[in-house]
């Protein structure tokens, strides 16, 4: 079987296209304590998106209805954002390709050196064709954007942090 890679466009491109869609899913969500993937499902959720929430054990996130994994989710997915351990990310874009969703976000904070980004996760997307963000954050530019993601957008930026 022959492989294609995703196109490698840049990065303003690739998050304008991620954040133009309307049903994204958001993996890392959880009710028992905050964490990246709560907020970026919230703001999301704000902003009106049709938002997905995907966490393997929880039967419901913020009164909403939370699968637990994307082929369970019904109907069409266009994006994936992912705020989980890099551990979890490989399986998580398999299961993407599987539900043929063309987009994924690895999360990644500037806080504690958070990143859901793997490298074995990146590579398979690149194998798979699925367009991908591996690191930043949605919430660095989904409008309105608040002051603190905009300055840790300024400064990833600043620093060469952000993905390429």
């Amino acid at each position: 079987m022959t492989s294609v890679a995703a196109p490698l466009t840049p990065l303003i491109e690739r998050i304008t296209d991620f954040l133009a869609q309307r049903r994204i899913a958001v993996a890392g969500v959880s009710s028992k304590r905050e964490l990246p993937g709560n907020l970026i499902y919230r703001k999301l959720k704000s902003t009106g998106y049709a938002v997905v929430a995907i966490h393997p054990t929880a039967s419901s996130f913020d009164g909403d209805v939370c699968y637990p994994d994307l082929a369970s989710a019904p109907g069409d997915i266009d994006g994936l954002v992912i705020a989980t351990n890099p551990t979890l990310t490989v399986e998580l874009v398999r299961q993407a390709a599987d539900a043929h969703i063309p987009r994924v976000w690895m999360h990644e904070s500037l806080i504690h050196g958070g990143t859901s980004v793997s490298p074995e996760a990146v590579a398979l997307c690149r194998e798979r064709g699925i367009t991908l963000i591996g690191g930043a954050c949605p919430m660095m530019y989904c409008a309105p954007v608040d002051v603190g993601h905009r300055c840790m957008c300024w400064l990833m930026r600043a620093t060469g942090g952000l993905p390429e």
